[in-house]
């Protein structure tokens, strides 16, 4: 809490001002059925992609709702638009911040702050390797995007580019997914 505040201060005192939150911190780091996943991954996986977001709005919200304008940019995941077995923990946190995205975009309107969530399909990163590492794996997961292949990170940085712009002034509580397909997929 307390490094999220201090990066908001410093924000400030170096911008003079904060029009532009985006929060991507999170991830996920195994797969495990629910039956056999410990709570304590659980409650570390909530952590890292809910509260974190939660104590980043926080901090920011002061700023934001005193400049009259802004735009706040939650990345949550396609793993939160449907079932997504051996990752329900990572599915239902990412769910939560598509929720909490909508609620902020409610209680913010008022004062010009908009609220959307970037959600991605399986974007080649760092944090992915698990899931390519295995061939098998990655073979059943891309063979469910349209596209056949992983997305890549300035194909989801383009898109927080126009939810923070002035492009989409007229939009808030959206969910833009940038997935190669998967979403559509029956």
């Amino acid at each position: 809490i307390e490094a999220v505040q201090a990066a908001v201060a410093r924000a400030v005192h170096e911008l003079g001002h904060v029009d532009v939150l985006v929060n991507n911190a999170g991830g996920n780091s195994f797969s495990r059925p629910l039956a056999g996943m410990r709570f304590s991954g659980w409650q570390k996986t909530f952590s890292l992609n809910v509260e974190s977001i939660v104590h980043a709005c926080q901090a920011a919200a002061p700023h934001l709702l005193a400049s009259d304008h802004g735009s706040v940019i939650n990345v949550s995941s396609v793993a939160s638009l449907a079932g997504t077995p051996f990752m329900a923990h990572y599915g239902a946190a990412k769910a939560a911040v598509s929720s909490l995205t909508k609620t902020l975009a409610i209680e913010w309107a008022h004062a010009n702050v908009r609220v959307n969530a970037l959600v991605p399909g399986w974007v080649e990163t760092d944090l992915t390797d698990f899931l390519r590492a295995d061939d098998n794996t990655e073979t059943s997961l891309l063979s469910r995007v349209p596209m056949q292949r992983w997305g890549r990170v300035n194909e989801m940085a383009e898109p927080a580019v126009f939810l923070a712009s002035d492009a989409s002034s007229f939009m808030t509580g959206q969910q833009l997914v940038v997935d190669g397909g998967l979403s559509v997929m029956p």
